[in-house]
């Protein structure tokens, strides 16, 4: 049996491998095996009787920990099973703490070790008091925008004259009267002087991202970040201003507006605050943003095109957000994303983790009749790319039936197409066959 994310095999013992128990004990528990190879056959091990009485000793006297160890037998070889549960505290190594995450170990560090620790000990980064802030870093005008915005969706019950501390305390984001982190996020005067990464860079790119054409930083609390964010792709750099309070697809060549504003919401809710910057970057076919945080445990790229719960970074921002209109509490903002690209005729998003934190990125239509003809593709070729728009896939025999044309020509023209970076081919022989090459 092969390894997974819960198994992992070895050869001998060393003591290095207190690692990878301590990493069992901080992700959701696991099976260490000893004396077995990578491919999962028992090689034996020579002093099994001794490793049965050591081990538990060094778990006890270096990590803290309890796991089973049991010795086990195949043809006349001795192997060990160790089984190491999930602990609800933080686990250590000498002082170094790592996390089983896929088939691999990670050790944490920084951001990633706080979060991990506020979560261990049932806390979260935006729930804790923040020392230096009083009611007087809190800024009016953004709360009356909340309270505007929250009275439109009902979610939320308040007097239209209610005091900023009953608002927050109703609130959750206040503790023995201090703010909480959240607090700061959502409606700070200045959040940047308590968290100097705040900031949004929005930078338009050529063809490389080293062709770096102008760029803007915005700051400010959630409030103004979500409007402000709008106000300055609009101005400066959508083709097409688009209008983030409707719902409505935007002209040819640009993107759906919920698409964006999903994008948006998403990272300024979930992203890690005290990592980098978020980043959102336009090029000439696609828009992205980037928000430092990876996602959350026990969910995968691939959940994220489906239905899934959610498990929100910052959960009293997330439901200050939701009480105010902004996002959904279904873990439905991904589906969003892509179910507005596909009403609007654009390729799929890309949702994936990248570099220690999570990217969306849409995708213009490239492929419309006037931009196929201007890319110099004859009738054949914009015929075979609605078609693949349609149908997803195309192959050769397809190609000469909506054409009437021949095999050779057929090949051709789809050879070309390929050669344009519209196409891209996939599959042997029978089973060969051609799709979009979105975002080339």
């Amino acid at each position: 049996m092969p390894e997974s994310h819960n198994t992992e095999y070895k050869l001998t013992w060393r003591d290095e491998y207190l690692k990878w128990i301590c990493g069992f004990a901080n992700a959701n528990g696991g099976k260490l095996y000893v004396g077995v190879d990578d491919s999962g056959r028992v090689a034996g091990i020579d002093n099994p009787n001794k490793l049965l009485e050591d081990l538990p000793n060094k778990f006890r006297d270096i990590l803290g920990v309890y796991a089973e160890v049991n010795l086990l037998e195949d043809k006349d070889k001795h192997y060990l099973e160790i089984i190491i549960p999930r602990f609800d505290v933080p686990i250590s190594v000498r002082g170094k703490y790592y996390v089983r995450t896929g088939s691999t170990l990670q050790e944490l560090k920084g951001p990633a070790l706080n979060e991990f620790i506020l979560k261990r000990t049932g806390k979260t980064w935006d729930d804790i008091p923040e020392q230096r802030a009083s009611i007087n870093d809190m800024d009016k005008s953004s709360i009356k925008q909340f309270l505007k915005d929250a009275r439109i969706v009902k979610r939320i019950n308040v007097e239209d004259n209610i005091d900023i501390p009953d608002l927050l305390e109703k609130l959750r984001l206040l503790e023995d009267g201090r703010l909480k982190r959240a607090a700061i996020i959502l409606f700070g005067k200045d959040p940047g002087k308590f968290y100097p990464n705040i900031a949004v860079k929005i930078g338009k790119f050529g063809n490389t991202d080293a062709d770096l054409k102008f760029h803007e930083v915005i700051e400010g609390n959630i409030i103004q970040l979500k409007d402000r964010i709008g106000e300055m792709l609009n101005a400066k750099f959508f083709i097409h201003p688009i209008d983030f309070m409707g719902m409505q697809r935007v002209e040819l060549d640009e993107y759906p507006v919920a698409a964006v504003r999903e994008m948006i919401f998403n990272a300024l809710v979930h992203r890690n605050y005290m990592g980098a910057p978020t980043q959102i970057r336009l090029y000439d076919n696609n828009f992205g943003i980037w928000n430092d945080g990876s996602l959350p445990e026990g969910i995968s790229e691939e959940d994220l095109k489906k239905v899934h719960r959610s498990k929100p970074r910052n959960p009293l921002i997330a439901d200050t957000c939701f009480k105010a209109g902004y996002i959904d509490s279904w873990g439905r903002g991904t589906i969003k994303i892509i179910e507005a690209c596909k009403d609007a005729g654009l390729p799929e998003p890309v949702l994936i983790e990248e570099q220690g934190g999570f990217l969306s990125k849409i995708f213009k239509d490239r492929f419309t009749k006037e931009q196929l003809k201007k890319a110099g593709l004859n009738d054949r070729q914009i015929k075979a790319v609605l078609y693949v728009k349609e149908n997803d896939t195309i192959t050769n025999s397809e190609y000469q039936k909506i054409n009437g044309t021949s095999d050779r020509t057929a090949l051709r023209d789809l050879e070309s197409l390929i050669k344009h970076n519209i196409f891209i081919k996939q599959g042997e022989k029978k089973g060969t066959n051609y799709k979009l090459k979105f975002g080339g």
